[in-house]
């Protein structure tokens, strides 16, 4: 039996309970919706790539990444041997015998900065001939036109300039032909990038069957302790060093908040095998804190 309160008739109660179940109803209908929508958005298909991006608004635009970059040429590289205590080197060299290049292997480096990472390649090329005279040679490619003539100069002082050949050009829209290289590499490049399928999907395009993807990235760490160091190091004390050395703290702290906005370990995964890529796998460096990505476009 269910009891009337006083002072309430019997159809204004029942009008009330009307109105009490369609809300419950409505409650129930948008909780549905929304489940829906979070399933559809964490949901590993054809269409995740996309949602994932377009649900993450990913850094700034390109043009403000670029003017970034043009600001911290000239202390960009000791700006790099200071915030990693000199570690950037040591990964570099990791991430090269990763690679381990050979004097037949056509290799496309992108977001190239200035240029470490073919000058590694080149000298790693010429190590393993009885002679250092090689026609072996590398592209470099970055949309920064300043990073390249500092790229340019240097390779030149270290007589490499005839082993790399330097590309003014968007990740996201590379200017060569389909399965043009055995090789793509990125270091420190592919968070900067507005869309990050974008130039996954280049990638994918200007690869060889069975060619390689390699990228590495800073990424998040692995144990907690480690993670909060980290934190308070690149908040509190990067974007510091960077206004003392480089007169630039702003930069910086744009580069720190690009890190963070980076997705993890297991998710960029997932977004590089939606890309098209196989053979997917990562390894962690320095418990996390960098990362190296490998895939490769199947034959």
């Amino acid at each position: 039996t269910i009891r009337i309160p006083e002072g309430l008739s019997y159809s204004s109660f029942r009008i009330a309970g009307h109105f009490a179940l369609r809300n419950r109803e409505m409650e129930l209908r948008c909780l549905i919706s929304s489940s829906a929508i979070v399933s559809r958005h964490i949901r590993i298909g054809k269409r995740s790539l996309m949602t994932f991006l377009n649900a993450r608004k990913i850094g700034t635009k390109q043009k403000e990444v670029n003017e970034v970059f043009s600001k911290v040429t000239r202390k960009y590289d000791l700006m790099n041997d200071i915030m990693s205590f000199w570690m950037h080197r040591i990964w570099k060299r990791k991430f090269l015998l990763e690679l381990d290049p050979s004097p037949y292997c056509k290799i496309l480096d992108v977001a190239t900065g200035t240029g470490d990472i073919p000058q590694l390649c080149v000298k790693h090329v010429q190590s393993k001939q009885s002679k250092g005279n090689v026609s072996f040679t590398v592209s470099a490619c970055d949309i920064n036109k300043n990073m390249l003539d500092e790229g340019k100069r240097r390779a030149k002082e270290q007589g490499l300039g005839d082993h790399i050949s330097w590309i003014l050009a968007d990740a996201s829209d590379l200017p060569f032909k389909d399965n043009s290289y055995d090789a793509y590499t990125i270091t420190f490049g592919i968070r900067n990038m507005e869309e990050v399928d974008k130039p996954l999907l280049e990638a994918y395009r200007i690869l060889k069957p069975g060619g390689r993807f390699l990228c590495m990235e800073f990424s998040k760490p692995v144990i907690q302790l480690l993670e909060r160091l980290y934190d308070e190091y690149s908040f509190q004390v990067i974007p510091a060093i960077g206004e003392v050395v480089a007169g630039d703290r702003s930069s910086y702290q744009y580069l720190v908040d690009s890190i963070r906005r980076f997705p993890n370990q297991e998710k960029f995964k997932c977004i590089v095998e939606e890309a098209g890529f196989s053979r997917v796998t990562y390894s962690n460096i320095l418990g996390g804190i960098v990362t190296i990505h490998s895939a490769f476009k199947a034959w």
